[in-house]
């Protein structure tokens, strides 16, 4: 099932083990992602550290293992959606994620943020929705 993962939750997964860690590596799920989320993710990579008590390598490396799941897709293939919804959507760091959605026909956004809960074009995903989905819930 193709999910595209937003920055809030490769960051979380990235400051402690947690339920996103495990839902990261479900290889039920095929997790795509816009290059524009590196943007987002290096932009707190400080803060990231010292909240996840790391190292800059220990950085590196986990930022590598979470990547091996995620499917990352160029500006250049989504940048013709950006064009066609941009006046749709209130939050343009938004925008990258929408398109790819639309551009890979994915099932939904897998992202704690509330502004994404605002648009009209996809579905949005919490943890508890990724583990209803995969069977994996305790709910």
């Amino acid at each position: 099932m193709k999910i595209i993962i937003d920055s809030n939750r490769i960051i979380a997964a990235l400051i402690k083990e947690s339920t996103t860690r495990s839902i990261i590596s479900d290889q039920f799920f095929e997790f795509i992602s816009p290059d524009f989320i590196f943007t987002e993710i290096r932009k707190y990579e400080e803060d990231i550290i010292k909240k996840a008590k790391i190292t800059k390598n220990e950085f590196e490396i986990l930022l590598a293992i979470l990547f091996e799941n995620i499917e990352v897709i160029s500006k250049e293939e989504y940048e013709k959606i950006i064009i066609e919804i941009k006046e749709k959507i209130e939050d343009p760091k938004d925008l990258p994620y929408l398109a790819v959605a639309i551009l890979t026909d994915s099932y939904g956004i897998w992202s704690h943020d509330p502004d994404f809960s605002k648009q009209k074009i996809l579905r949005i995903l919490t943890n508890i929705d990724m583990l209803n989905i995969s069977g994996k819930s305790k709910f």
